[in-house]
Parts: C-alpha cells; structure tokens; sequence
C-alpha cells in the first residue's frame, strides 16, 4: 500500500482530479518495423459525419433487391437484431447491462472516425455521467425495467438468422457487399480478390527487454473486439497471444482492445466511468490484425498491457504447486495513473474504508459517490518506464489484494485508518514511525507486500533478490529468511489470519502452524 495517502487526498473531488491525471499525456513515437498502430491518439474519439447504415433492415432489402430482383419478393427479411444505447443512471445498471452479456461500446457505431481513440464521452451529457452505451442485441432481447434506452434501427445480420438459408440459392455475401456499395461504404470493402469472408485472427504481443531474451511474448486473457459498423464480435487471446474472432467479415474493421481480463480483473478507467478500458488498435483487415507493443509504443497501451500480463500472471501463480495463496477477490479493479508516483490497494470497490467513520469524515458528502465509482487498486506510474519497474509495483499491490482476500474487510479498515492518521498526524510519513495504534496492521501487511515484491521480481527477473522496502521499521526480510530457510511462500500465508495484526501475533501463529520449525521462526524474530 505505498503511499496510499498520497491518493486519498483527492477522493473527494474524483470527477474532475483523479481523470486529469492521465489527461495529455503525449504519445511516444511508434517503434520501427513493428506493427505499433503508428499515428493513432489514445485520447478521445473525434467523430465526424453519421453514415448509412448496410446492416439496417431496409438496405439489405434493397441490396437484395437489386441482386435478385425476381427473389426478392419471395424472400422475407425479418430483423435479426436492434441496434440499441442505454443510458446507465449508475455504476450498478452498467454493471447489470455487462452481467447479461452485452458488449458495449461508449461510442455509435455508424458514424465516420475522424480521430481514434480509447473513448467517447457524448458532449451533452455532464462529464461526471456515465455515457450512452452502445449495443446490438438479438430482437427477442428483454429490455431491463428501469433503464433508459433508446432503439435506433432494426438490422438484417445474416449469421444471426435462424432460418436457414443454404439452399435459397442466394448469396448472401454479395448481398452483404451491395449493402455496402448502395449506402456509398464501398471503400470499406476488402478487394473481390480476398473472396471469401474470414474469421479475424492474430497476435497481440509485448516485449520486456529484460526477460524472455527481449523477444515478444503474448499478451494474455484481454479481449480483442472488432466491429463493421453494428456487426462486430469479441474474443480473448489465449496465454500466448493468439485470438480467432468467431464472427466471419468481408470488411475492413476497427480493433480494439477491452482490459477486462478472462481472469475476472479489469483495468480501467478510461477518462469516464467505466469498468474497463479500451485501448484502440485502429483500422485493419478482415482477416485480422497482430501487434507487438514495446515501451517505445503509446504510453497507456504500454502499461495497460504490462498490468495485464502481471495480473494474469499472479492469478494463475495464486494455485496450489506454485505460490499457493489466495487469489485477489473477484472483480478487482485496477485504475492506472500516468502522473501519480503513489499506488495503493485501497480495496474500496469491495467495500473496505467506506465504512471507516475517520474516512467519512474527511471525505464528507463524497463519501457515498466513491463507494460508488472507486477502483481496488491504484497504481501510480510515473517514473516507472520499464516493464520491470511497472511489474514491481503492481505485484505488490496484488500481495495485498490477496493480503485483503484472507482477513478481510474489518482488518482491511484498520489497516488503511493506520496509515491516514500518520500520513495526517506524523509529518506526512505515510508508514508512520510504528508506535502509534493500529501500527501492526500495517507491520503485518507491508511485510507481505514487499516480500512478495521481491520474491516475484526475483522469480521473473533472476539475479540476486532485491530489497525493496528493507529500510522500513518493519522487516520484509523475516519473510525472505523463513522462505531461504525452506518455508514456502504459501505456508507463510496461511499465518496471515485477520486476528494477527502485529509482529508478536504473526510470530505466534507461525509457531502455532509450525512447530517443528520452532528454532528458524525464533532465531529470525529474534534477529529483526
């Protein structure tokens, strides 16, 4: 929880502060020959003008018109799908619009890009609102009650027809192609010379120069999404990389990358509220696209993908036969800062400090807005310009999510009223001196959060451990003797109950656990 105050501070005026942290940050050059989307912003979109829609119902009736005028009256074409926006009151109706499937775009989807970006905010909508929401969804969909939405056309998506029409004798890939040409979209076409439809796929990659002999390795468990105007489809890329869309396209798309990971965390916020942010791929070709990102590429895609393959990471690590500790809550949520150099695991989307009567009082009548709308983890990013530095920080930061996991709220709100009141109290120190009350809490948890810092830096990076946090009043180094002297990472986990809140209790557990280790547990408590 490093420097966890220098966050809190601007909690209560979140709508406007904490989203200008990431604003204007400038874009690093593209990398060379890589594929590294050269030239394309990662601010907001810039739409232009509103397009013809081929998709809509009354276009594929008349493209199937004019390819086969003598059907066309014996063929009817009833709408496959609604192209729909809702327009969430809250956090709870976005979340309620992803818990039934929906994928969702901040932005329409028939209108001309005139600047890519990560996202959209519509400009009569206040900023601190969550904006329209963008869907397609099949045309028997139950609307929920309570949500405003509006339908904006009824689509003719073949692949999403029921009946089935091998043996009409119509092709409906050229109908599909003289949809595009009749709404003046031919440009987005791919040549006749491609034919047939394919299904996207291709690799997202990443390089850290100090692993892997610097060669790419996959970005793993992130969406890849990708769209034709209302057309568009989703899927995740394997521990590798790899991704094959299920959805069959003859046009060009627009790519996208959506960090919300199959491992059940999410990587936001995308200068609105959302879950999760997109980090644009731009334009490509129907039969997919591949990207290697470096830290030479756009600065958020960078560390997106960085926090991304970390988080994988330490999930799958959390099992038995490896680390062997529990797996932060579902639904974590991570929010990255580009101009902060503080991070935290505040935990405050599963309900830790909100409660905390100290905390309500400094946040005042914000108090029920960030329960709301705040992140688990905050990692602040400035100064960390390589893979290693940004891997560091953020699995830190997961030690204490699962630290949180195990003992839970109650421990948690202490732990974090702690560390307050010496930020407020003991000179802006954010550890304080470790004689104030509640000091054990903290003893306990930044314990574990270094050891597990350097424990999995040395693990990835090799060479000598590392010694980050060594120079606090509390003693990471406890750990890293009992894991030298044969404990695993997991046993010493396992003595991180929420009754332990100090350095004497962690002591007792560890003897109380293992008592055949008695004289290794005595000799290193005795050292620090």
């Amino acid at each position: 929880m490093k420097n966890l105050l220098d966050f809190l501070p601007i909690l209560a005026i979140v709508p406007v502060m904490a989203i200008s942290c990431e604003k204007g940050d400038p874009l690093s050059l593209p990398a060379g020959k890589d594929d590294i989307i050269d030239g394309l912003a990662h601010e907001e979109i810039v739409l232009g003008k509103q397009l013809d829609d081929p998709y809509s119902l009354e276009n594929m009736e008349a493209a199937l018109k004019s390819l086969y005028p003598t059907k066309a009256g014996r063929v009817d074409l009833e709408p496959t799908d609604l192209y729909v926006r809702f327009l969430p009151k809250d956090e709870n109706q976005l979340q309620q619009l992803e818990d039934m499937g929906l994928e969702l775009l901040d932005h329409p989807m028939d209108y001309e890009i005139l600047q890519e970006g990560d996202y959209y905010h519509d400009p009569t909508l206040p900023e601190e609102k969550i904006t329209w929401q963008y869907a397609v969804v099949p045309t028997g969909f139950k609307f929920p009650s309570g949500f405003v939405y509006e339908t904006l056309d009824r689509c003719y998506i073949t692949e999403n027809d029921p009946v089935t029409r091998a043996d009409d004798g119509i092709d409906w890939q050229e109908v599909e192609r003289e949809a595009f040409r009749l709404t003046g979209n031919e440009s987005f076409l791919e040549p006749m010379t491609k034919a047939a439809k394919h299904k996207p796929a291709g690799r997202i990659t990443i390089v850290d120069g100090n692993a892997n002999g610097g060669e790419p390795f996959g970005v793993a468990g992130v969406k890849v999404s990708c769209n034709a105007f209302v057309k568009f489809s989703s899927a995740y890329t394997d521990r590798d990389g790899y991704y094959e869309i299920p959805t069959k396209y003859s046009a060009r798309l627009r790519y996208r990358l959506l960090f919300r990971n199959k491992k059940g965390f999410s990587i936001g916020f995308n200068m609105i509220l959302t879950h999760a942010s997109f980090s644009t791929l731009g334009g490509g070709p129907a039969e997919g696209k591949s990207v290697t990102v470096n830290r030479n590429s756009d600065r958020k895609l960078f560390t997106r993908c960085v926090v991304n393959n970390t988080a994988y990471d330490w999930y799958s690590r959390c099992e038995e036969g490896d680390l062997g500790i529990m797996a932060p809550p579902k639904g974590l949520r991570i929010w990255l800062f580009q101009k902060m150099g503080s991070s935290s695991a505040c935990m405050l989307k599963h309900g830790a400090v909100i409660d905390n009567s100290l905390v309500r009082g400094f946040l005042g009548d914000y108090a029920g807005l960030v329960k709301s709308i705040l992140p688990d983890i905050t990692l602040g990013l400035k100064d960390r310009e390589n893979y290693s530095q940004v891997y560091a920080a953020t699995c830190h930061e997961l030690a204490h999510a699962s630290h949180f996991a195990q003992v839970g709220k109650g421990f948690w709100d202490k732990y974090i009223s702690y560390i307050l009141r010496s930020f407020v109290e003991n000179g802006f120190t954010t550890y304080g001196d470790g004689t104030t009350s509640g000091a054990g809490y903290c003893e306990v948890g930044e314990m574990w959060g270094y050891y597990m810092e350097n424990k999995t830096y040395n693990d990835r990076y090799g060479g000598s451990m590392p010694n980050f946090g060594n120079n606090f009043w509390f003693h990471p180094q406890i750990f890293r003797y009992l894991d030298e002297r044969g404990m695993k990472c997991g046993e010493i986990f396992k003595a991180l109950t929420p009754e332990v809140t100090d350095k004497d209790k962690l002591r007792a557990k560890l003897l109380e656990l293992y008592p055949s280790r008695k004289s290794v547990i005595e000799q290193v408590f005795e050292r620090y």
